[in-house]
């Protein structure tokens, strides 16, 4: 491996790290890291004076991710169903978000409001607040004055501040309130279920735009018991299905797989209280494909 190409491979996480926080889209994001590494590695045989690759490729990820961002609210609004961030396993050391740092960014929860800004407010917000740049430094990079980067990520800070959960728990807590919901999922104990749902707790389903998916969110506690407990018993059916749980997005969630292994359904979770329920303010399931 050549030095350039070592540095690229070093810096490849980084850009991911940025790109999948922007668009909360792997697919989405991996394009733009491509695009931005071959940017940079052809700046960089072109002989150019770079004076931090990093910075260099932190800028050519952030733009073309506001571009995508652009092009993506389109086809987004006339997605069919509603869309949710694409789910990320991040309790493997292989991952890409694995390497990716500040896991709390991840987060199910954050990715959605993040889609309710702008892209230059989510590019201010995200570069000031969780990466640690200064303001000139995302001013040159989204390329406005530092001044609007300020307002841009004031504006977008209050935005989360509104949003974020009553309540904070600790992994601990969500560890073992997740075995618990799976548990009575796996036995089909509706009562069981029920009593760790939130009397508020709402369910979102997105099939990917390529299978059935709810048509509206499901609220309430039993309306969202009985659905997922009728899920899983259809996807029982399948052949050596299982489901295990796993850490998605940084949080506590589940897999449902089929007898060969492959990911049939991805649950995230969102838990908001210490001691009552799992995933109360949103259970999310995208549909793995």
């Amino acid at each position: 491996m050549t030095s350039q190409e070592q540095l690229l491979d070093e810096l490849r996480p980084v850009a991911f790290a940025i790109a999948y926080r922007m668009l909360g889209s792997v697919a989405e994001a991996e394009d733009v890291v491509q695009e931005a590494l071959l940017r940079l590695s052809r700046a960089l045989q072109a002989g150019e004076e770079i004076r931090s690759p990093r910075a260099f490729l932190a800028t050519a990820t952030t733009r073309l991710a506001i571009d995508e961002l652009r092009s993506a609210r389109a086809r987004r609004e006339r997605y069919v169903g509603e869309w949710l961030p694409e789910p990320i396993l991040t309790d493997g050391p292989d991952d890409p978000a694995a390497r990716a740092e500040l896991a709390d960014s991840l987060s199910t929860a954050m990715l959605v409001v993040l889609e309710s800004l702008s892209p230059e407010q989510r590019a201010a917000l995200l570069l000031h607040d969780v990466f640690d740049y200064g303001y000139a430094e995302v001013a040159g990079i989204i390329g406005t004055s530092e001044a609007n980067v300020r307002q841009l990520a004031a504006r977008a800070r209050r935005h989360v501040q509104d949003r974020r959960p009553r309540f904070q728990t600790s992994r601990e807590q969500r560890a073992a309130l997740t075995e618990r919901f799976l548990a009575a999922a796996r036995d089909g104990d509706l009562a069981g279920l029920e009593a760790l749902l939130a009397h508020d707790v709402v369910l979102t389903g997105d099939g990917g735009g390529r299978v059935p998916a709810l048509a509206r969110r499901l609220q309430g506690r039993n309306r969202v018991a009985r659905t997922l407990v009728n899920w899983l018993q259809v996807g029982a059916r399948i052949p050596g299905a299982s489901l295990r749980p796993a850490e998605v997005n940084g949080a506590p969630g589940a897999l449902l797989l089929d007898g060969d292994g492959r990911v049939v359904a991805v649950i995230p979770s969102a838990a908001r209280s210490p001691s009552t329920s799992w995933a109360p303010n949103t259970t999310r399931l995208r549909v793995a494909t």
